[in-house]
């Protein structure tokens, strides 16, 4: 199958998004934990997390436009306190319910059986059941003009990791924790570790990292 731009564009709405949402590959199942100012909780899942640098601490995270109400991306701007946390088998069907459309002051934490978690330290709620939580504050947000879509970049101010699954370089066995990937829109994957590999050089041959 080969496509052009004027193939997809003929595609039908869903296809398209299904086709195209599928084409990046496995992602990251992160569920956003947040609270709003008037103290209701709102937990919502999203694969658009990625890295953004170590020094200082960020990551992003894509949001669709907020051309309708988005209670995520609401309390977040609002509040400058947001949590991230990986899903993982014990919880992927719970987390993929929370993209349903509930009411304002419905709580995705109530609805799915999920358990927020609090720190005394930290506003917005974390997600009792995930291995791997992350606290973050607000830094920049901005709108993506070519499609509307909101780019949120936030610094990690609190993680939670078991300490068993941190190896010595600071690596993190994210598969020892059972965290899973997500592909499309809608379908969930374990992984399978082939190996890590050494820092790659000019001129040597690729060696696996026995550790």
């Amino acid at each position: 199958m080969i496509l052009k731009n004027a193939d997809l564009a003929q595609f039908h709405e869903r296809y398209r998004a299904h086709f195209v949402n599928s084409l990046s590959g496995y992602k990251s199942a992160n569920l956003i934990g947040t609270r709003s100012l008037q103290g209701d909780e709102n937990l919502s899942i999203v694969s658009s997390v990625f890295h953004l640098g170590a020094n200082p601490p960020l990551m992003g995270v894509i949001f669709r436009p907020h051309s309708v109400r988005r209670d995520t991306l609401e309390n977040i701007i609002e509040t400058e306190s947001y949590t991230i946390n990986h899903v993982n088998s014990l919880i992927w069907k719970e987390a993929h319910q929370t993209s349903a459309r509930y009411d304002e002051l419905q709580s995705e934490f109530t609805e799915t059986g999920l358990t927020p978690h609090y720190h005394d330290d930290f506003d917005a709620p974390f997600v009792a059941q995930s291995q791997v939580k992350i606290g973050l504050k607000l830094r920049e947000y901005q709108t993506i003009e070519l499609n509307k879509t909101v780019l949120v970049i936030g610094e990690i101010v609190h993680v939670e990791v078991p300490n068993g699954a941190v190896n010595e370089d600071g690596y993190i066995n994210i598969e020892q924790l059972d965290t899973v990937a997500v592909s499309g829109l809608d379908c969930y994957h374990t992984t399978q570790k082939l190996a890590r590999l050494e820092y790659a050089k000019p001129e040597k041959q690729v060696s696996i990292k026995h550790q």
